[in-house]
């Protein structure tokens, strides 16, 4: 486990190091393509899904697959430091929150920009979601200290701050640009 948190912490420090991006990098930003990954682990550094976020017409997309979770509804949130360190992952950050305001689609000073719905995850313990956030643009999302995708151990209740009582942080995963 702690050659997994090293190499996720050195996957942060590329990322703060490395914040100018290649021309190619550069190309697929200004062609509406740029797309950063993230592979997710549990507590114990187990690869549990993925994660990609995409600039899209303007907007992030965001489409998480997982597998081995326990069944029901799992807030998923995508937090503001490219740092995942087991167990709880505090590493990460609050949510991504560059517009300053509350969590929740249904709070009235709401949502966060890296606020995502509920995410359903069968009896076989695969969960599937897509959205895209409210605000924010991807050079705000991949800055200096980057960004990861969260999955909480409950369902969000959209409303209550800072994180909608989902409970604890049992997968994280680094966004790194592709």
């Amino acid at each position: 486990m702690k050659a997994w948190a090293i190499a996720v912490g050195a996957a942060g420090v590329a990322l703060t190091l490395g914040g100018c991006a290649t021309k190619a990098q550069n190309d697929r930003y200004m062609a509406g393509r740029f797309r950063a990954q993230a592979e997710l682990h549990d507590a114990a550094g187990k690869v549990v899904g993925t994660a990609v976020a995409e600039q899209v017409e303007g907007s992030i997309r965001v489409l998480v697959d997982a597998n081995g979770l326990t069944p029901g509804a799992h807030g998923v949130h995508v937090h503001t430091v490219g740092v995942c360190t087991p167990p709880d992952f505090a590493s990460a950050g609050g949510h991504w929150n560059p517009g300053a305001t509350k969590h929740g689609k249904e709070n009235p000073m709401g949502p966060h920009a890296g606020d995502m719905p509920n995410m359903k995850v069968d009896e076989k313990g695969h969960g599937h979601s897509t959205f895209t956030l409210a605000g924010g643009s991807f050079d705000q999302l991949m800055d200096q200290d980057g960004a990861a995708l969260v999955i909480h151990a409950g369902e969000d209740d959209y409303k209550t701050d800072p994180a909608g009582n989902s409970g604890g942080r049992i997968a994280c995963g680094v966004f790194q640009t592709v």
